[in-house]
């Protein structure tokens, strides 16, 4: 095979969906969101397998990555719809941090051209170490900064998948011609 084949390209796509999945990680882990956490966890080990998969021509483990995908795009139109607010969910629950704490998205309080102001809040019975915190002049809100890395996702996802089924129809068509010589 050459190398502008779909396995090479399989490889690029899965290298490229690792980095970006662990700078989500990354800034998810930042914001306490333990479910968001979870998931990226588990996208990483599947992707990986996808990628051993396609390295050492395993038919069977490119299969399960092409399966994820498809969950995966789910997940993300979740997180999409849950920061849009779409039906009933709302971005100020506490959904993603299973109810644990009162996090949100780490790029809430420093998005792009975010100005972050603390008022102690001293003389209130009990919040003696806690601070109100107000957020202004963000360039772009946070939860469009969310659906974008949401959106970035589902685009090398959809493609993942797509050159999964090439790349498994190529294994096993290969698999096929020897067994017939």
């Amino acid at each position: 095979m050459g190398c502008c084949t779909g396995r090479c390209t399989l490889i690029f796509l899965c290298t490229l969906q690792l980095l970006a999945a662990l700078e989500r990680q990354v800034f998810d882990f930042l914001g306490y969101q333990w479910a968001p956490i979870l998931a990226n966890f588990l996208h990483i080990i599947i992707v990986i397998l996808g990628l051993f998969g396609t390295i050492q021509y395993r038919p069977r483990y490119i299969v399960v990555y092409a399966i994820w995908t498809a969950i995966w795009v789910t997940w993300n139109i979740f997180i999409i719809c849950f920061y849009l607010e779409v039906g009933g969910l709302s971005k100020d629950s506490e959904l993603l941090t299973f109810n644990i704490s009162r996090h949100q998205s780490w790029w809430s309080e420093n998005g792009p051209g975010c100005v972050r102001k603390e008022a102690s809040m001293s003389g209130i019975k009990g919040l003696d170490n806690h601070s109100y915190i107000s957020v202004i002049g963000c360039a772009l809100e946070y939860r469009y900064i969310e659906v974008m890395h949401s959106s970035f996702q589902i685009l090398i996802a959809l493609v993942g998948f797509v050159y999964a089924c090439y790349v498994v129809s190529v294994f096993t068509e290969e698999e096929d011609s020897c067994l017939r010589k």
